[in-house]
């Protein structure tokens, strides 16, 4: 079909008119994309580079295959922007990640051609496998299954256990893996060693490119040999060469590297794969921003930029330094440096998080002290733990919704053996645009039920300061977990003298006598807008933030109960089983017969907006508080709001 140049795209609403073009339009339609997601995504913040790396794969992938019948799942969501626009979402994609708007990551209740709801990474090739098997069981033996997997997914363990499996069941899909040697930071470990090894291999790149050019000048025989070389691949390497037995030892037909951004040639060779049964893995290089110069050459700064200038690149700042609103992230960088520098015991642990967490200033620092274990949760709990048991104090920085992934290790290999491993859960609470998947709103209740376990969680900058210092004090050698929330908070000044704190108190920041208001971490500050707001109704509120969860400081509690009929709790965590629970089950176990609001995140999945819309929605916000205070005086029971 023939378009207006620069026009193909707005004709392309779904796969289908994909398909009508000829293969040598597929390079226009790869620019036409490339430019939609830059003027989009610029304006309107996003995850950016890793879409962009993958436009002549997604282009590819949806001319060949037949989806939504054919199921394509992406690995780490943030890779798939072209994906939804190419699937009819082009003309809302402006609302991506807004409030109410569509998701940032693939989601199935938005879309027929998701497949499958990702956003922690190394998930694809496992739900490719059941979707694989599910399809066999059915006799659908026509469908097929692709699991693109990038961004240092291939990190993660599970990646490994589903190849164990769908080797083993000899199951016909196909795993592309986009080696863009990175994940948000430069890929590390063994693996990606390999990887490099492989697609620098100057001898096998050669010999693959010398025999392929050569079977494609004989007639008759050489299309013959080339097939099957394709079917046999695995085998006549073995005979060659020996470096590329891994995914091979996994029984899948390894096939590559090969160059991410041919449009032409992957269109073609993902059709010969299409016809190929069995377990198979199509090597990709491609480069993380293709198409934007800076975000070729800054891959981690513009992995998600935020707004920016589209010719330019220049990137506008949120606003917040270290001199003026600090984000916590920094605050928690400097602090566990500073520490370091003091006590020569800590190290710090990251899985692949190290500037997204502000480790990579301990990194740099002192590099024999800090490690980024790759996206690998699992693995940098038992090692912290491993760690702990020789008297080190591991500071091992997880965001609280991928901590979700390690909750065994957190258990078993640290809590049972009461190692002092110190977890500070980053993006603790609403995160915001993000949505679901990285919503950091169960750590309060999956970690307040772990014995040994001391949960806290700072109000503001210097609580975190002091609670880290007083967490890495012998005299307090127990499991610790620190959450605390994404963002800036509001202490320019946040740079004090370390103060040890007690463990298990906290402390009255305002006086009341009409209803008391108990908080834990980001929460108090809302309070604190909401005992002024009440005030001005004529309403005494009083303020306490715990800063523990557990211990829960019982004198406090007993202060309170003693004085107040009208009492709230407050926390950006789930209600069921939180904060609230805990203070609601003090006033039990002691006796009490109280009104009691628990106001925290409503016991279903949040969606995405900013942090603002969903503080708001969730009723948290200063004025969802204010509001709970004048209910309380007027109602007679206890109620979870």
């Amino acid at each position: 079909m023939e378009y207006e140049q620069g026009k193909i795209l707005e004709n392309i609403h779904s796969p289908a008119d994909l398909k009508k073009l000829s293969i040598d339009q597929l390079e226009e339609v790869c620019g036409e994309l490339r430019q939609y997601i830059i003027d989009v995504v610029s304006s309107n913040p996003g995850h950016f580079g890793a879409s962009l790396g993958v436009v002549e794969l997604t282009v590819a992938l949806h001319y060949v295959y037949n989806t939504p019948y054919d199921q394509l799942v992406w690995d780490v969501g943030h890779q798939a922007y072209g994906h939804k626009i190419l699937t009819g979402r082009r003309d809302n994609f402006d609302t991506n990640r807004k409030y109410k708007g569509i998701s940032g990551f693939p989601k199935r209740k938005e879309s027929e051609y998701d497949s499958f709801g990702v956003g922690h990474s190394s998930t694809s090739i496992s739900a490719a496998l059941g979707m694989a098997i599910a399809s066999k069981l059915k006799k659908e033996e026509d469908r097929k299954v692709v699991a693109v997997i990038g961004d240092g997914a291939m990190t993660g363990g599970m990646a490994f256990e589903a190849l164990n499996n769908a080797g083993g069941e000899n199951a016909d899909i196909l795993v592309v893996l986009n080696d863009n040697n990175m994940a948000i930071d430069p890929s590390v470990g063994g693996l990606n060693k390999y990887l490099l090894n492989i697609s620098t291999s100057n001898t096998y790149n050669r010999f693959k490119h010398d025999v392929w050019e050569g079977l494609g000048k004989l007639d008759g025989l050489g299309k013959k040999t080339r097939k099957f070389i394709q079917k046999n691949q695995h085998a006549l390497k073995n005979i060659i060469f020996k470096e590329n037995t891994l995914f091979e030892a996994f029984n899948f037909r390894y096939f590559g590297p090969v160059d991410g951004h041919d449009v032409e040639y992957l269109t073609k060779l993902l059709s010969d794969l299409k016809d190929i049964p069995g377990p198979k893995l199509l090597h990709v290089i491609t480069q993380k921003g293709k198409g934007f110069e800076l975000a070729e050459k800054h891959q981690t700064k513009y992995h998600a930029p935020g707004i920016f200038d589209k010719k330019t690149g220049e990137i506008f700042s949120c606003g917040c330094t270290i001199d003026q609103a600090p984000k916590f992230q920094n605050v928690f960088g400097e602090t566990l440096l500073e520490l370091a520098e003091k006590n020569e015991a800590i190290v710090g642990i990251t899985p692949a998080m190290p500037s997204g967490c502000s480790m990579n200033l301990m990194i740099e620092k002192m590099p024999e002290r800090a490690f980024d274990v790759g996206i690998a949760e699992q693995h940098a709990v038992t090692f912290s733990a491993g760690l702990a048991t020789q008297g080190l104090i591991p500071f091992c920085n997880i965001y609280s919704t991928f901590m979700q992934r390690a909750y065994d290790q957190v258990i078993h290999d640290v809590a049972i053996q009461n190692l002092h491993v110190v977890f500070c859960l980053d993006r603790g609470g609403l995160v915001g645009e993000d949505g679901p998947t990285h919503h950091g709103t169960f750590d309060i209740s999956y970690m307040r039920c772990v014995p040994n376990m001391i949960v806290a969680a700072p109000m503001d900058e210097i609580d975190l300061r002091n609670l880290m210092y007083t967490s890495q004090l012998k005299e307090n050698a127990a499991p610790w977990s620190i959450r605390y929330p994404r963002g800036c908070g509001v202490i320019p000044d946040w740079k004090k003298p370390f103060e040890k704190l007690e463990v298990g108190k906290g402390r009255k920041l305002t006086d009341g006598t009409d209803v008391a208001i108990l908080t834990i971490g980001k929460s108090g500050i809302f309070a604190q807008s909401a005992v002024k707001d009440l005030a001005k109704k004529g309403i005494s509120a009083a303020h306490y933030d715990l800063r523990y969860v557990k211990p829960l400081d019982e004198e406090l509690l007993t202060e309170v109960f003693e004085n107040f009929d009208n009492i709230i709790t407050v926390e950006d965590g789930t209600v069921k089983g939180g904060f609230g629970s805990a203070v609601l089950e003090f006033m039990i176990e002691e006796g009490y017969a109280k009104k009691i609001k628990i106001i925290g995140v409503p016991d279903r999945f949040i969606e995405h907006g900013t942090p603002e819309d969903l503080y708001e929605e969730c009723g948290i916000d200063e004025k969802g508080i204010a509001k709970a205070a004048v209910h309380i005086m007027e109602n007679h029971r206890t109620k979870i709001l």
